[in-house]
């Protein structure tokens, strides 16, 4: 079974700034990776919450497996990791609104 990878609006923006041209090409490879093996990665909390190390920093993903979407949400250095976390953990409802609204559209 394969999966759709769909981002949060803002990834990109983040990503872009805190990730070198090198590590992005590297995120869109673990993307395509993902779509097969949706969990990889460390998990945080719940099954369905994961994070990917690259280097120093880590790309936060939420999946949904009744619907095959994978949600890439954020992502965050060493430093602001617990607080990225908290942050996506207090907004899942939201997420999850998005995804299966995502669902529907596409």
């Amino acid at each position: 079974m394969s999966y759709r990878v769909f981002k949060l609006p803002i990834f990109d923006k983040r990503a872009n700034k805190l990730f070198n041209k090198r590590e992005l090409k590297n995120i869109e490879n673990m993307v395509e990776k993902l779509k097969f093996n949706p969990y990889r990665g460390k998990i945080l909390t719940y099954p369905f919450f994961r994070e990917i190390k690259i280097n120093d920093k880590r790309i936060y993903f939420l999946i949904y497996e009744e619907i095959a979407i994978i949600l890439l949400v954020s992502s965050s250095n060493k430093k602001t990791q617990q607080d990225t976390i908290n942050i996506i953990k207090k907004y899942l409802s939201e997420y999850k609104k998005y995804a299966y609204q995502l669902y529907k559209n596409n």
